[in-house]
């Protein structure tokens, strides 16, 4: 049982181990060529043969306003599946209102739904003050205020924000640095580029780029680079794959479906 819950937590890991940030002054502008309302990327969760769980990665088809500015509304939901959903339902759901034009968070919502845990919340981002104001369903209090860096990004935002990044001139050993918030603290992660390689997944073959995410000491991953994410190797650089080595095993989240891209996957035949 602690194996099947321990993997269903990886149904997060789709949002959170791609959340970006970038230090500057002001509010950024970040051009975007890579998605666009309407693109849809689905997934399947792999425990070694066994199917556990769905994700998807989706655009609204229609952009939203947000404090009168144009924004993306993204989401990321995760749920189990067969007799891992018997054992542990998740149903999970992460949105995200993104600016057009700087790839910052407006707004970002999460609804926790895993096994009796019930969890949902709302942070409004102030890019202006560099504060964030927090309601969360679990708490008496209501409009917590907390600082941020600049140009902080939520769980899903920073995602997009790195499908903005020129990775052709990325090289081997480089790393970003990334910070974002979640809940009631500011996290800092340090994402670094292993190059260009051919994955199989249920979608094809296709060329992405390796990125692996440090992370931090715990009992889940084994060590600081058990998680690798690969980006398709295409102006669309979505993640094709994800896996994760873990203390019990290892796990895929894996791309089998998708639509609305901006331009042709790169497979390979």
């Amino acid at each position: 049982m602690r194996v099947k819950h321990q993997l269903l937590l990886l149904l997060p890991l789709v949002g959170l181990v791609l959340s970006g940030f970038a230090i500057n002054d002001t509010m950024r502008t970040v051009k975007n060529e890579s998605f666009a309302p309407g693109e849809v990327l689905q997934y399947k969760v792999h425990y070694g043969i066994i199917n556990a769980g769905e994700a998807s990665i989706n655009v609204s088809p229609s952009l939203q306003r947000i404090n009168n500015r144009t924004c993306y509304l993204t989401t990321v939901s995760g749920r189990s599946t067969g007799s891992f959903d018997f054992f542990h339902r998740i149903r999970d759901t992460w949105s995200s209102y993104i600016d057009t034009s700087s790839m910052l968070p407006l707004r970002f919502h999460r609804n926790i739904e895993e096994g009796d845990y019930r969890r949902k919340e709302t942070t409004d981002f102030d890019h202006t003050r560099n504060t964030v104001t927090v309601n969360d369903s679990r708490d008496e209090k209501k409009n917590q205020v907390f600082k941020v860096p600049d140009n902080a990004q939520d769980m899903v935002s920073g995602f997009y924000y790195l499908r903005t990044l020129d990775l052709d001139n990325f090289k081997p050993g480089q790393t970003v640095k990334m910070q974002g918030f979640l809940g009631d603290e500011v996290f800092d992660m340090t994402v670094t580029y292993k190059g260009v390689t051919t994955v199989d997944t249920k979608a094809g073959k296709i060329r992405a780029h390796r990125l692996i995410p440090r992370m931090p000491s715990n009992k889940l991953f084994k060590g600081e680079n058990a998680i690798s994410v690969y980006f398709s190797d295409d102006v669309n650089k979505i993640p094709v794959l994800f896996e994760a080595e873990m203390f019990v095993g290892s796990v895929k989240i894996n791309l089998f479906k998708y639509s609305g891209l901006q331009g042709k996957l790169n497979e390979v035949k």
